[in-house]
């Protein structure tokens, strides 16, 4: 692996942080109190993304995206991290999932979503299988020529500002030795489709103005041509396409580290105590040394997985420990940010305490810190035959 950036890697850190500094940050406190992204902003955040050239940055350059590699597209999303995710959700990265489109498909939604002109929520979560996917409830059942579905979807990030939806649900049962296995399959279901509802989710502590929907399905009829992929190829869809967001949580949970970092290393640099800057106390020089190690120990972590699925690498291992150790290694960062700045760390004049919070959630969406020690000792013990 090579530690060195190109000269064009380097630009793409340089254009995301300037855009984010000067395009981002000024809105983050108005986002705050609001709980809500105003549409004004959203649609300016998004003209200058797409004028800039940088939309879709995760997709080839023949259906009009950026072209990134895994390592870009890490390196990017480090840098959108530092900002607040409501308003760097309309720096579009459509769900590469999407690239499994097919004929009139690829024209309806994967074009449009690259070029702008469609947003797209991912739906799996339900409120009875989070982390145990086939444990979903919603189904789909064949009707003719169609599909019937009814159920529910909670925690769906990005729905009140999607067109269409990518949801997975439950399509059929098999026996196993280990008791009955649902099937899965993967649809493409547009906002307005009859029997099809959008309502407000739950008032989260973590990312404030980046909302979570509940969708409802009642009697939703969907064409064939909806499904995404094969009929009961749900799996297959999330393994080619899915897996490698995890990687999207910790370069981004680096980039807000850094960002929370900065603020614990100026304040430790300036603020008097006892005739002396704090920071060169052992007490707080000892937990800068701690926290840049941590983070940067999380970031060639992540860069390493990124760098291993563009080599053509098993990767599944390494991009779970890059998501576990980022996301745990955040929620330590902020906390000792705010321990840094005592009191003062705590108000809200600050945006550490809101750092804090989010970086809460970092360590249960797409899959628990738990899950990922499973993978992770899993691929271990396979090895080994066990």
């Amino acid at each position: 692996m090579d530690f060195g950036l190109s000269q064009e890697q380097n630009m793409i850190v340089d254009t995301v942080r300037n855009f984010v500094e000067k395009e981002i940050y000024p809105h983050e406190q108005q986002v705050e109190n609001l709980g809500y992204v105003p549409s004004e902003i959203a649609d300016d955040i998004k003209a200058k993304v797409l004028e800039m050239g940088f939309y879709a940055p995760n997709f080839p350059t023949d259906i009009g995206g950026g072209g990134l590699s895994h390592l870009d597209f890490a390196l990017l999303e480090r840098e959108l991290g530092r900002g607040s995710m409501a308003l760097t959700h309309f720096w579009g990265r459509p769900q590469n999932i999407l690239m499994a489109c097919e004929g009139a498909q690829r024209e309806r939604y994967l074009i449009p979503a690259v070029k702008g002109a469609r947003m797209d929520a991912l739906a799996m979560t339900e409120a009875d299988a989070g982390s145990d996917v086939r444990g979903m409830k919603t189904y789909a059942k064949k009707d003719g020529g169609d599909w019937v579905i009814n159920g529910s979807k909670h925690f769906i990030s990005g729905a009140s500002h999607a067109d269409f939806f990518i949801i997975f649900v439950a399509s059929g049962e098999d026996e196993t030795p280990k008791g009955v296995k649902k099937r899965i399959t993967c649809f493409l279901v547009d906002r307005g489709t009859k029997g099809f509802a959008i309502s407000p989710g739950y008032d989260s502590l973590s990312h404030r103005g980046y909302d979570n929907m509940i969708l409802t399905f009642d009697d939703c009829r969907l064409p064939q041509e909806q499904v995404l992929g094969a009929v009961d190829g749900g799996f297959d869809v999330m393994n080619s396409w899915l897996y490698a967001t995890r990687i999207t949580v910790a370069t981004m949970c680096v980039g807000r580290a850094r960002r929370v970092f900065d603020y614990a290393l100026n304040y430790a640099a300036t603020r008097q105590q006892f005739g002396q800057n704090i920071g060169k106390f052992q007490g707080v020089g000892f937990k800068l040394a701690d926290m840049i190690s941590e983070i940067d120990a999380a970031d060639w972590l992540t860069l390493a997985a990124a760098w291993r699925l563009d080599h053509g690498l098993p990767a599944n291992r390494e991009i779970a420990s890059a998501k576990l150790y980022a996301s745990e290694m955040l929620a330590r960062i902020t906390d000792e940010a705010i321990q840094i700045h005592g009191g003062m760390g705590l108000m809200r004049d600050l945006p550490l305490e809101r750092f804090w919070r989010d970086a809460r959630v970092e360590r249960i969406w797409d899959g628990t810190s738990e899950i990922q020690r499973h993978i992770i000792s899993r691929d271990l013990l396979r090895r080994l035959g066990g």
